[in-house]
């Protein structure tokens, strides 16, 4: 396969899981603004949003002042934001589009129409449209839907070659990513100074947190317990029964680059730093993190899965 096709391949899906990763910290932003202001609404939940997105120094050199509705506009909509929905979507069109013909059609299906119908809600935005809490509930399910149906249609038809290896790898190094910085957000920003750990809101930031990785349920299934933050952080962080934990996404990143290596006949950095990573969490525990400082636990696993990213582009992607 050429460098190119599988560094179009790859980024197609990052981008793809990154427009469902931005709506739903959007989606967990409304949950907690609509709190009572009893419960600690300080827009703190907006700052939080941008921070997860990665977009909080750009929006502040837009707009400077936290507004909700300049917020959501900024992360669905505003082409400034290099990771609003609209420019996911459309990175994501433009890399499906060079690789046509290593696409099944229901997945070019799914990313096109994703696209035509997301520049209708744009249209109808710019037109003055106001987006109430209803409409834009409505705008993030068909977003998240969106990726779901080009997820769903990858895994169900693609031949399982190196393009879907590909596919696959850039999935996973994306999912590890938006959860980590997800939990670090909500563990060192979002809940006030005025608040306590453990207090009301508290609790219902974590809730809110694992509705937005679809993991409210799984959480009591495991543990048959109240919300816990040391328990939602080993959910999201250790357990491999949870698609969007960081060592559910490592083995599935391990697994993937080990058949790329098979397909092409020899391994090298990637592989290596993989293994890496996954044998470090496979031998953790949530009260060494916890000791060491989740934060810094967070941290460093950001600027390793980054690394990694850097190491499949010069090992595959280079062209």
């Amino acid at each position: 396969m050429l460098a190119r096709t599988a560094d179009n391949l790859f980024w197609l899906a990052r981008y793809m899981e990154r427009a469902d990763f931005v709506a739903r910290i959007v989606d967990a932003a409304l949950r907690l603004s609509a709190l009572p202001k009893a419960y600690g609404g300080d827009n703190g939940e907006w700052e939080s949003a941008l921070s997860s997105a990665g977009a909080f120094e750009r929006y502040n050199e837009v707009h400077g002042i936290i507004d909700a509705r300049r917020v959501i506009d900024f992360l669905v909509f505003d082409e400034r934001n290099s990771s609003s929905i609209i420019n996911c979507i459309e990175q994501g069109r433009t890399n499906g589009r060079a690789v046509r013909t290593a696409l099944t059609v229901e997945m070019w299906r799914s990313v096109n129409d994703g696209w035509l119908n997301l520049r209708y809600y744009q249209a109808m935005r710019q037109e003055g449209v106001d987006y109430d809490r209803e409409r834009l509930a409505e705008l993030i399910e068909f977003v998240k839907k969106t990726s779901l149906d080009f997820d769903g249609s990858a895994y169900r038809t693609m031949l399982r070659n190196d393009a879907y290896f590909f596919q696959r790898l850039g999935l996973y190094v994306e999912r590890a990513d938006n959860t980590a910085r997800l939990l670090d957000v909500k563990y060192n920003i979002l809940l006030p100074d005025t608040e306590v750990v453990g207090g009301s809101l508290d609790y219902f930031q974590w809730t809110a947190l694992l509705r937005a990785v679809s993991a409210h349920t799984a959480y009591y299934w495991v543990y048959r317990d109240g919300v816990k933050p040391w328990l939602v952080a080993d959910l999201l962080i250790l357990r491999e029964e949870m698609p969007r934990s960081l060592i559910g996404c490592y083995e599935n990143i391990v697994r993937f680059l080990d058949a790329i290596g098979r397909a092409y006949g020899r391994q090298g950095a990637a592989q290596r730093h993989a293994r890496n990573v996954y044998s470090r969490l496979s031998h953790a525990n949530m009260k060494d993190i916890f000791n060491a400082g989740l934060h810094e636990f967070i941290t460093g696993f950001v600027e390793d899965n980054n690394l990694l990213g850097t190491e499949i582009t010069h090992q595959y992607l280079t062209y």
